[in-house]
């Protein structure tokens, strides 16, 4: 007859405490996980009904002030004067012309203006200094006053933003809150705002932006971009007419 063997029974085994130190280890690595998970989503949570809310806003303050100009318009028209709209604050500056006999002075402008090739745009808000230096660049570009849509068009079709000095695409939100949450815009309308108006962070939005990169008008530059704007050429300032051209490089 075989001898009996007894089997330990599980509460009898020894488990090594390290082992022990290393499931309490996963599971309290484990909790703080899942708690770190739903805190991001509830603060995502949140910052979404932020920038619903923002967007509202923004929505509200475009169609009052598109309200006011009409009625200013209306007063002006009934009381037999003539409606001057307000000095832009802002030009969108294509460049279109070459490097090829670019005198010095110009060449370091352009650069300053980050339009290093052609059919290049960037966001410039108007000043006195930035006036006179598009006047020394003035055959090499066309600006002029862009409308909102044109803005909002141009940031969600064409936009990249600069992130550690690399060409980086809008893809989320994310992009623009980490480079320029400090400056309290968090989102791209936030951003398309800040371009629109002119705001308080209107250079760091603006440096955020990579020069966009457009397409050649429809037809082609032809030999009128050695012509200015007012003699039926391209280059010079174009004032509200820099919209259409726009819509035709975008």
């Amino acid at each position: 007859m075989a001898p009996s063997t007894t089997v330990p029974s599980a509460s009898a085994i020894e488990v090594p405490e390290t082992l022990l130190k290393k499931r309490k280890q996963n599971e309290k690595v484990r909790e703080e996980r899942l708690a770190a998970a739903s805190a991001a989503r509830k603060a995502s949570k949140a910052k979404r009904k932020v920038i619903f809310k923002r967007a509202e806003s923004y929505v509200k303050e475009y169609v009052a002030k598109e309200k006011e100009e009409i009625r200013l318009k209306r007063a002006a028209r009934a009381a037999g004067d003539f409606y001057v709209t307000a000095e832009p604050k802002v030009y969108f500056v294509i460049r279109i012309r070459g490097v090829n006999e670019i005198a010095p002075k110009p060449r370091k402008i352009l650069q300053l203006l980050r339009l290093l090739q052609i059919n290049n745009g960037v966001f410039v808000k108007v000043t006195k200094a930035t006036q006179q230096m598009l006047r020394l660049v003035e055959p090499y570009v066309t600006y002029g006053e862009p409308n909102l849509k044109s803005v909002r068009e141009l940031i969600y079709k064409r936009g990249y933003g600069k992130v550690n000095k690399q060409r980086v695409p809008l893809a989320g939100n994310s992009v623009i809150e980490s480079s320029l949450g400090a400056n309290d815009i968090l989102c791209v309308e936030d951003l398309v705002h800040e371009i629109a108006t002119a705001g308080p962070h209107f250079k760091q939005a603006a440096n955020f932006l990579w020069p966009f990169k457009l397409s050649n008008p429809t037809g082609g530059w032809h030999q009128r971009k050695f012509r200015h704007f007012v003699q039926g050429g391209d280059f010079g300032n174009r004032e509200s007419n820099i919209n259409k051209l726009i819509r035709q490089m975008n």
